[in-house]
């Protein structure tokens, strides 16, 4: 149990590091947290340091969600401990110590999270994104649709309970870090295509 509780800590630390953050302030000197939706993720960074620097931060904050979770799958048997580690990068990442607290909506980390965990449910869920923000034209809409759907495949794709419970912790958490995007999308006011990430 021990060990394991160490790959939870290991797991919410890596999650904390702002890849975003970091890459825009050495790389250009610039802080996405001064522009744009004032977010570290992929979407601000790449409105306020360029797209280049974004996608490279959308990479990052994917391989950090999925870099503890595949090394537990290797190493752990418990599917529980597996969910937990899972669960303490996507908080690291919402909430990271390193900058207090403060950090992403965890979109590109959920999915990290879900690529060993759930690839068959991360398809379909990519599919449900692209065609959410291809319709609705806005990052945030398919986000959120992703986000609620997610538990569903995961559910009738027959997947083990502990990622369940997991996609649903996740789920709710992505939904309540974009409050301010729903409300915007409740007034009409959400920014086109590239609005609310």
């Amino acid at each position: 149990m021990f060990i394991n509780i160490l790959r939870i800590i290991f797991a919410y630390l890596l999650g904390s590091i702002p890849t975003g953050l970091v890459l825009s302030k050495t790389l250009t000197g610039i802080d996405p947290r001064q522009g744009g939706s004032r977010n570290i993720g992929a979407t601000n960074v790449m409105r306020t340091a360029g797209r280049a620097l974004g996608t490279i931060t959308l990479i990052g904050d994917i391989i950090k969600g999925l870099i503890p979770v595949a090394i537990a799958l290797w190493l752990v048997k418990e599917q529980v401990w597996v969910a937990g580690v899972g669960m303490a990068v996507f908080l690291g990442h919402c909430f990271p110590i390193y900058i207090g607290f403060k950090g992403g909506k965890g979109v590109a980390t959920a999915l990290g999270i879900y690529l060993p965990l759930v690839p068959i449910a991360v398809v379909l869920d990519i599919c449900v994104f692209v065609s959410a923000v291809v319709l609705g034209k806005m990052v945030s809409v398919g986000s959120l649709v992703a986000a609620v759907v997610m538990p569903l495949l995961i559910w009738l794709l027959g997947y083990p309970l502990p990622y369940l419970i997991l996609s649903i912790c996740v789920g709710a958490i992505i939904c309540l870090r974009h409050k301010e995007n729903i409300k915007r999308l409740m007034a009409g006011m959400e920014n086109k295509l590239w609005g609310g990430s």
